[in-house]
């Protein structure tokens, strides 16, 4: 019948209408709230050749060579367009060393963007033999997934972490490298949603809050 054969056009029309809704909302928000846009006005001018091995709280780099620089604004629509990944790198923090083992420990909780990968720990300067494996292993699972994609990649403000690892991707082949230098912090100031995040297993690292 006719009417069978308009409904999934309908259904079509309104999901794209939905989605157009929604960012007109969201960029709406991030007017309201004055968005940063791209790195900070204090961020260092000259790109360093290596890695930062210390102080990783601290003035970032304007630029990433290889990598697109992305604002709160730019990010919104990078999930809106797809396909995407959002990788946070924001470092777990471990268990204290001088903690009695029967003393239950939980480390502090992360909140980020909606939908990320939480990749702890693999933004320093120079990675342990495990956690580059482990880094490796998740991007190789990522792009394996999704041909094409895109890797965001970002942590907090002022956090060259985020810089390391969207380097280290670059270095390591990956063709689509996105860096978020504001992070959560500008996401959040912004007034944009974050969600609980659950890192994912690194099985070389027991469990921790035991």
């Amino acid at each position: 019948m006719l009417i069978d054969f308009i409904r999934p056009h309908l259904r079509v029309q309104l999901t794209a209408y939905v989605k157009r809704c929604r960012r007109i909302s969201l960029l709406t928000v991030l007017a309201a709230g004055n968005a940063v846009a791209g790195p900070p006005a204090s961020c260092i001018q000259e790109e360093p050749f290596d890695y930062r091995v210390e102080a990783y709280r601290a003035p970032v780099p304007c630029t990433l060579e290889g990598a697109r620089v992305v604002s709160v604004e730019d990010v919104v629509a990078i999930k809106e367009g797809g396909p995407a990944v959002m990788i946070d790198v924001m470092p777990r923090q471990r268990r204290p060393a001088n903690l009695p083992k029967s003393r239950l420990w939980l480390p502090p909780p992360r909140r980020n963007l909606p939908g990320s990968i939480w990749l702890p720990n693999v933004g320093g300067g120079v990675l342990p033999v495990e956690e580059e494996a482990y880094f490796r292993a998740n991007l190789e699972r990522i792009t394996g997934e999704r041909p094409g994609v895109k890797l965001v990649f970002y942590c907090l403000d002022n956090c060259w972490m985020s810089w390391n690892a969207a380097k280290r991707a670059i270095e390591w082949g990956y063709p689509d490298v996105v860096w978020f230098p504001g992070g959560t912090d500008a996401w959040r100031a912004a007034n944009l949603p974050l969600e609980d995040a659950t890192p994912i297993p690194d099985e070389s690292i027991p469990d921790e809050s035991q």
